[in-house]
């Protein structure tokens, strides 16, 4: 929204969207309450150990940023592979739902980041994803709805699932998907917002942090964020000089829990364009055993946009 705005003020064009600083949307109740998921998820910064030294002739792999795109059809192999045996489920559960695309990404991306890895058997790997929770907080109201469109600052949530490295190795692509949809379904309801919000409250004016931030990663024991940029408008972001391309992310947040960012691809094919900030060991994973699925983006890919 923040770019999107300044885009146009840049043209001197009205704001499409002009923002909402009504604080009062997000309020907590009284009394509040929150459920034991959100507890899960989130912990206050005084609880968190202080980071633990680390000799001086240690070895620190690098953490790197790489841009990958994914054809389209292989979008929706993978999709098709997350959701065999769909049928054969219970429909009384949340797992005969269809996998969607992002579900089906996250599944594959948590495998391949341990795929090559030799672990003890409980070594784990922590797979989030970021939740917007705008929509999800809208009670029919419309004039609530637009308000909320357009809050300036964040509405999110970040759940996430933790699995034995072995497991996710030996587990196919449908299993590892439906875990994936169990842990994400937690965190998209409004009940969950309101909680996280009076969770907040509770502990003002102490800061909070995703438990997935907050643990500790290791090279054998990894994490991962996957955060959907798939309504990312680059092509609004017009500042006078014609529509962008192409539009990207970079996200060196300094921690060791690896970034992930799909989003479309500018040719409007449903091809994705993939912002990956991971350690440089676990890049090399998904480039020797997905090269299929994740292209490196070259000049070439987008000059072949015009």
């Amino acid at each position: 929204m923040f770019l999107v705005s300044w885009a146009e003020m840049a043209q001197f064009k009205p704001l499409s969207q002009p923002p909402s600083f009504r604080r009062s949307l997000l309020l907590p109740r009284r009394p509040g309450g929150y459920e034991l998921s959100v507890e899960n998820m989130y912990v206050p910064m005084s609880a968190i150990p202080p980071p633990e030294d680390e000799p001086e002739d240690a070895h620190q792999e690098a953490v790197i940023s790489r841009i990958y795109y994914i054809k389209a059809d292989i979008v929706n192999e993978l999709q098709a592979l997350a959701n065999i045996d769909k049928n054969n489920m219970d429909n009384n559960t949340s797992k005969g739902n269809k996998r969607t695309k992002l579900e089906s990404f996250c599944g594959f991306l948590w495998k391949m980041i341990v795929s090559g890895k030799d672990s003890a058997g409980d070594n784990c790997c922590r797979l989030g994803i970021v939740v917007d929770g705008r929509s999800r907080l809208i009670d029919g109201d419309e004039n609530e709805a637009k308000l909320i469109a357009s809050y300036f600052g964040n509405v999110l949530s970040i759940p996430f699932g933790e699995m034995k490295i072995e497991e996710l190795k030996e587990k196919p692509l449908n299993w590892v998907a439906n875990e994936v949809h169990e842990f994400l379904h937690s965190a998209m309801t409004k009940e969950h917002f309101l909680g996280l919000i009076d969770w907040v409250e509770e502990h003002r004016p102490e800061l909070g942090l995703s438990k997935i931030y907050a643990t500790k990663v290791t090279k054998e024991e990894p994490a991962v964020v996957v955060s959907s940029g798939q309504h990312f408008p680059v092509r609004k972001m017009d500042f006078g000089w014609g529509i962008p391309m192409f539009g990207s992310y970079h996200f060196p947040w300094g921690g060791k829990s690896g970034y992930v960012m799909p989003m479309p691809s500018p040719k409007g094919n449903g091809d994705w364009i993939v912002y990956m900030h991971l350690l440089k060991g676990q890049l090399e994973l998904i480039e020797t055993n997905a090269a299929h699925v994740f292209c490196p983006l070259t000049s070439d890919y987008l000059f072949s946009l015009t």
